[in-house]
């Protein structure tokens, strides 16, 4: 059992572990700055559902995704032990979504250039001409607004050059907002804006 704040999470391990790795934490303590209450909020790839949680009991009307039907089926589970409404959805990103503009999107994207193997794979691997970050930027349009925050969390090992390139080609601009280290790697916060 994994607890944050007065969330209590029952994670397998076939699912990203927010205890584990510092990505999650950090988007978390960004996303706690923003108003949540009444906004449509969308995260695509959810893992452990922390942050849908977290923002459903904030408020929000969340929808949350996640490849993995693991991920959903606990995440189900653990939505109803926290009282937290969330609506869960087995989706490859936003492919089983139905279309809508969302007020903040949350994403916490694999990172390694490899074709994942199995479904846990899916919360590292992003394929191996990140296929993850062409679809994201293809896709994205359909589903903001004007003035939808997105929010991604990158670490250092990231192919910078390959995700701005393929969200520069899409339309977008990669804003870095937060940077921070710990004992093994350094984190990033951007926020992803149209270009002017």
């Amino acid at each position: 059992m994994y607890q944050y704040e007065d969330i209590h999470l029952e994670i397998p391990p076939q699912v990203f572990h927010p205890g584990f790795f510092f990505s999650t934490r950090l988007l978390l303590n960004y996303i706690k700055q923003i108003p949540l209450k009444g906004k449509n909020f969308l995260e695509p790839g959810c893992g452990s559902g922390l942050i849908s949680i977290f923002a459903a009991k904030q408020g929000a009307k969340v929808i949350a995704t996640d490849i993995n039907p693991v991920a959903t089926d606990f995440l189900k589970k653990n939505s109803r032990k926290n009282n937290a409404s969330v609506t869960i959805i087995q989706s490859d990103l936003f492919q089983n979504i139905p279309r809508q503009q969302f007020d903040i999107i949350a994403i916490n994207p694999p990172y390694y250039k490899k074709q994942p193997k199995v479904e846990k794979d899916f919360a590292w691997n992003c394929g191996e001409n990140g296929e993850f970050f062409t679809n994201l930027f293809e896709q994205l349009n359909d589903y903001i607004h004007a003035d939808t925050q997105v929010i991604m969390v990158l670490f250092q090992g990231c192919d910078m050059k390959m995700i701005n390139e393929s969200a520069d080609e899409h339309g977008f601009l990669l804003s870095c907002v937060q940077s921070k280290q710990n004992l093994l790697e350094r984190n990033f916060i951007y926020k992803i804006e149209h270009k002017q």
